[in-house]
């Protein structure tokens, strides 16, 4: 969540779901908030009963836009316009809180005078390189910073979601500023220039609200923010599925910075996270590019041959990522134990390298390819001597692919590609509740139901293990306010179904036991691990209690759990497993565990990271002198007598650090930030309005078309993100240009209540199944009356990548919109149905372009082309 991360420090909802009861007005976009996640959107309807506006902007009218007190539609992947034009509404109408923003962000901060914007290159940002298709940051640096050799955040190989998205191609820490924010190069008055395009008429070209539309929702969002009010800002994958993701939310940033709505009660931005741990799979991360706690993965590169040139590479001087080097030694030393010493680096040398694209996209296309940038057969890569590999033109292709709670066959974009590239495999492991889509590929996929694909061509062997549900096993979930909720088991798992640690734990155990008979240098990180976990029960179930409190940290000595973070140490006498939820089993008790809430933001109810922090960036609660803005929203303040913070959250802060503490000239650190300086993760400890490092496609927001647009870009000649890649091949096909005949109308997918994702936990349940029996398509009225659509009957959506057919929805839910003076139709499909399960549709994702956001290589499923038609004689 880099949006988020460069804006403010971390990559994780600044806020708590009942905090949202406190906020005087709240806008949801990119989600459907009552449909996807019910039980916070309680708070929503709290915060409604006390008299806060609820604004709903958002392609189709739903539950959410029930219940809101404005719906305004938009055309999809318009947002950035929209948002774009409520940050220029503020800044036109003097409407920032200039009291929180001259202290707490770098509006006063002056750019290096060798920065263009999008004004001056139409589109473009200065930097750059058409031939390599990338920007280069070092124009964007701030005006006397120090700067660095490389912007790490910029490397083609390095994903998004590190501490790297918001860390410092410069040192930070004492750029020049103008307090009067009169200077034409600080980050204020370049945001005055860049937004000033974005005005209440351009909201009606390009995204089709009327300007009266807007102006409502800018002036109730912008009355209910400053001293005495606050704002808040919820979204989800409407927002992230993008080409411009990232982007989308850092206006969302922007805008609340502007208004002084982080750090706040009744503020800050929900990234809502639709299962039950989807920010904890970031957390401990399912991703390529990083290691637990948002710590860089490692690429090949002289600057990671050892642990000092990797700490000289990503550590920062100021601010709590000055601390990485702790982190990084005591996650080693929960991984390898007493193998990983000072003299071997603590075994660095044995962490993965990232040698290119290593997401489920990339590997995905390189499976359709029947190739893999790896290694070569036999081939053994010894550590510190690979720096500069090139991956050969023989290099193995994949041979085998684990597939866990995913339903890539159903789930994935461009679907159809990727169950054909399963056939390209030797092997296949599926675990689930079900044999899912991407189980029986091999049998009853599309392509070999139309005969494009044959069973008994198919060589790849598939092996499927049934998995265990939520009630049949204990463990902790990461949910949408980064709250770790243990659950416990309620039910014995059914037959030979298991639970993920059980795979995982005996997996490791077989494969250590294989490379304990090969003592050779690529086995030495394996044989090194530490995996003794203690099992209990028939099935040797491995002790997730105990796998906790080796996350939570221990000292190495006496095997103690430590108390937080700020305990660890980078000298090998701390373990850590991932050191933001370090303070879990602070006291020696399971924190997730407990049930007994306290107070209005419910601490004693599970554990917020860090450190039990319910609202982040809380410093910026109070003035810069200590006391609140307001008595009104009063969270944390700073308790002369005590001389501590005190109040009703824990600080995000540094507990004795007084409001007027200024560091020394050497300081480093928490220590080399200021008693008002709210975001101690940035090394200057303000929040960005503008990224002078951290982001691949530019600074600044701009709006740029989705790679699929029916019509032209109007803001700038650029039409689509340049960063962006949209992996166009034969078997990814696009639209031929904007404003294709053959592909006219605006699509764009969604969940439903009912059905969970792929469907795999849902389509064979009956009672879910009768409530939502078959896949539909919304269109309008008016797209039904030009095509001859009747409702119910069966039309045809397709793509340059695919056909489906569903039942047409007609309904007033979604709307046409008058773009440039040219009337936009918009489809709606859900995409959870597939070939298998009570209840059957097509996949909808086989009409989705694989394709890569520059930050964090997501897809684009949120706004495409496609055709519609009726089907002649359907049933």
């Amino acid at each position: 969540m880099p949006g988020l991360g460069t804006s403010f420090g971390r990559g994780g909802a600044t806020t708590a779901q009942q905090d949202l009861q406190n906020a005087d007005a709240i806008l949801i976009m990119g989600s459907s908030m009552a449909e996807n996640h019910p039980v916070g959107f309680r708070w929503v309807i709290k915060a409604r009963e006390q008299g806060a506006t609820i604004i709903h902007v958002d392609p189709r009218f739903t539950r959410t836009s029930a219940m809101a007190d404005m719906w305004v539609p938009l055309r999809a992947g318009s947002d950035i316009v929209f948002l774009g034009a409520m940050v220029n509404y503020v800044l036109a109408n003097n409407l920032e809180f200039r009291d929180y923003i001259v202290p707490y962000t770098n509006a006063a901060t002056l750019i290096s005078k060798d920065f263009k914007d999008t004004d001056e290159l139409d589109g473009l940002f200065s930097g750059w390189d058409a031939a390599s298709k990338k920007y280069s940051a070092e124009s964007w640096a701030y005006e006397g910073a120090e700067q660095q050799d490389q912007d790490v955040a910029q490397e083609d190989e390095r994903g998004g979601h590190g501490k790297d998205r918001g860390d410092d191609a410069s040192k930070v820490n004492q750029p020049h500023r103008d307090p009067t924010l009169e200077h034409p190069r600080c980050v204020f008055q370049v945001l005055k220039r860049h937004y000033a395009r974005y005005t209440p008429q351009m909201v009606e070209e390009v995204c089709g609200v009327p300007q009266a539309a807007f102006l409502r929702v800018a002036d109730a969002f912008c009355r209910a923010s400053g001293p005495e009010k606050t704002a808040a800002i919820c979204y989800a994958v409407g927002w992230t599925q993008h080409s411009v993701g990232v982007q989308i939310i850092r206006s969302a940033a922007i805008l609340q910075l502007l208004l002084g709505n982080i750090g706040r009660p009744g503020g800050g931005i929900l990234a809502l996270r639709g299962h039950a741990s989807i920010q904890g799979s970031t957390d401990i991360p399912t991703l390529y590019d990083i290691l637990p706690g948002y710590i860089p993965m490692p690429a090949f590169g002289t600057d990671t041959r050892s642990l000092p040139a990797y700490l000289r590479k990503h550590r920062s001087n100021a601010g709590w990522w000055a601390n990485l080097d702790t982190f990084v030694v005591s996650l080693l030393k929960a991984w390898y134990g007493s193998h990983a010493t000072e003299a071997n680096d603590y075994g660095f040398g044995w962490l993965p390298r990232i040698t290119g694209d290593h997401s489920h996209l990339g590997y995905w296309l390189d499976m359709a390819d029947g190739a893999h940038a790896g290694v070569q057969p036999g081939a053994v890569v010894q550590p510190f001597r690979a720096a500069n590999a090139v991956p050969p033109a023989d290099a193995v292709p994949i041979e085998g692919l684990f597939v866990m709670g995913q339903n890539p066959a159903v789930g994935a974009p461009n679907a159809r590609l990727e169950r054909r590239a399963m056939a390209n495999l030797k092997w296949l492991v599926v675990r689930d509740m079900v044999e899912t889509e991407t189980a029986s590929f091999w049998l009853d996929s599309p392509e070999v139901l139309r005969g494009e694909m044959r069973t008994t061509d198919i060589a790849t062997e598939v092996f499927f293990f049934p998995a265990a549900a939520h009630a049949e096993k204990d463990g902790c979930f990461t949910n949408t306010q980064r709250l770790l909720q243990w659950h416990e088991k309620a039910v014995e798992a059914p037959g030979d179904a298991r639970s993920e640690a059980w795979f995982m734990y005996h997996l490791g155990v077989r494969l250590k036991a294989r490379a304990a008979m090969d003592p050779s240098p690529r086995n030495a990180g394996l044989n090194a691990l530490t995996w003794d976990y203690p099992t209990a029960l028939a099935h040797a179930e491995p002790d997730l209690d105990f796998i906790l409190r080796e996350i939570n940290g221990r000292t190495v000595n006496d095997g103690k759990v430590i108390d937080g973070f700020r305990f660890l140490e980078a000298d090998g006498s701390t373990s850590c497993g991932c050191w933001i939820y370090s303070g879990v089993y602070e006291g020696g008790r399971n924190r997730a565990r407990e049930r007994k809430a306290t107070g209005a933001y419910g601490h004693g109810w599970g554990y917020a990271w860090p450190a039990d922090r319910r609202i982040l960036y809380n410093r910026a609660s109070a003035r810069p002198d200590g006391q609140p803005w307001s008595e009104r929203k009063k969270l944390i303040w700073w308790d002369a007598a005590q001389r501590q913070w005190t109040g009703t959250d824990n600080p995000d802060f540094s507990r004795d650090k007084p409001p007027d503490y200024v560091p020394l000239q050497d300081a480093c650190g928490d220590a080399a930030l200021r008693g008002d300086a709210p975001f101690v993760m940035h090394p200057d400890g303000v929040g960005w309005l503008y990224v002078s490092s951290g982001l691949k496609d530019g600074p600044l927001p701009a709006h740029y078309e989705p790679l699929e647009s029916p019509v032209d870009n109007t803001v700038y000649s650029q039409q689509d993100n340049p960063a962006a890649d949209a992996k166009r091949r034969p078997d990814n096909a696009y639209a031929s240009s904007a404003g294709d005949p053959d592909f006219p109308h605006v699509l764009t997918t969604y969940r439903l209540t009912e059905h969970h994702t792929a469907g795999g936990m849902s389509r064979t349940l009956s009672h879910l199944a009768e409530l939502q029996p078959a896949l539909f398509a919304e269109i309008s009225p008016e797209l039904a009356g030009d095509i001859g659509a009747v409702n119910g009957e069966m039309i045809t959506i397709t793509t340059p990548r695919g056909q489906i057919e569903a039942r047409a929805l007609v309904t007033a839910r979604i709307r046409p919109m008058t773009i440039n003076g040219r009337v936009i139709h918009q489809v709606g499909l859900p995409y959870h149905f597939g070939g298998r399960g009570l209840v059957k549709g097509d996949v909808v994702n086989d009409l989705v372009a694989i394709s890569q956001e520059p930050n964090v290589r997501i897809m684009e499923s949120k706004a495409l082309v496609c055709q519609v038609r009726t089907v002649k004689g359907a049933p």
